[in-house]
């Protein structure tokens, strides 16, 4: 096979998936942008962003011809072996195509290959130990049954709360009465809302929780903590496994890094290089240094 000339990296989220293209050199070329990737919801629409995520980011760099080009994706929730298979034959006009969960190439990006562990708070949580060659996936799981401590169910927990106070069964303050507000203060469009709301959309709601626990909301602080505790379970089994050094990443992870317990976090590090430019290393590309 001839060499790849060029290698995308997809960090593929429930919420929004972004591509990076780079040189041999490993220069950056390349950025594009597009919407949630859940497989867990739709496989066949998550490889269709995917595809054109990646297509967009190539029109960008000027690439025409795929067949030099080599591309890896992190993708929240991969854990089967033939979810794996569909994605990678989704891509079999490229040079070479890799599909892993999004915590591989985390982590491969936050220790820039070398062992160490990595925790994933965003719209899903996860998260990995890499050490010696071999690794270990803890949680991923998914909405339904999984994802303690991530924003999906921070903003989950935050509208069962204001449902809670609306029937009189629960406190009510600020954060709830906020939440009630989104939907007009009408408790059955929330529900008829829920029916249908991806992760994603949950997650939406996770901002408010984090602005008014530090507020000292009595019904945010309570949610924001059990979300810490989660994020503590992971980093402590990750430890466990042989991680000595963690990253946290995610779009709650700074968000929880206050109401941690101070010895996990002092054992978090912060990631070299983001899952994008992780993925482009597990498809065997190398990163430079992006500052001028």
């Amino acid at each position: 096979m001839t060499a790849p000339s060029l290698y995308v990296g997809l960090d593929g989220g429930a919420t929004r998936c972004r591509a990076r293209a780079r040189d041999a050199a490993g220069a950056k070329l390349a950025e594009a942008f597009g919407g949630a990737a859940n497989i867990h919801v739709d496989l066949a629409a998550a490889i269709d962003v995917m595809l054109a995520v990646i297509a967009e980011a190539l029109r960008t760099a000027g690439v025409a011809d795929p067949a030099r080009v080599a591309v890896a994706l992190g993708i929240a929730g991969l854990n089967d072996f033939d979810d794996a298979e569909r994605v990678e034959q989704a891509f079999e006009g490229f040079a070479l195509a890799r599909a892993a969960n999004d915590a591989t190439t985390a982590c491969i990006g936050a220790h820039a290959g070398a062992d160490g562990g990595l925790v994933i708070a965003g719209t899903g949580s996860a998260a990995i130990a890499r050490i010696s060659g071999r690794e270990t996936i803890i949680g991923g799981r998914g909405f339904i049954l999984g994802d303690d401590g991530s924003g999906a169910r921070i903003g989950l927990e935050a509208l069962r709360a204001a449902t809670l106070a609306y029937d009189g069964l629960g406190p009510s303050s600020p954060l709830t009465r906020e939440c009630l507000e989104s939907f007009g203060g009408d408790n059955v469009a929330m529900l008829r809302w829920a029916r249908t709301a991806r992760p994603g959309e949950f997650g939406a709601y996770a901002p408010k929780v984090f602005e008014r626990a530090a507020e000292c909301d009595p019904v945010a602080l309570p949610i924001v903590a059990d979300a810490a505790r989660a994020i503590e379970g992971l980093a402590r089994r990750i430890t466990e496994l042989g991680a000595e050094k963690i990253a946290l990443v995610g779009g709650v992870g700074e968000s929880l890094r206050p109401y941690l317990e101070p010895e996990v976090e002092a054992r978090l590090i912060r990631p070299i290089h983001d899952a994008t430019d992780g993925a482009i290393l597990l498809a065997g590309g190398v990163v430079a240094d992006d500052e001028p």
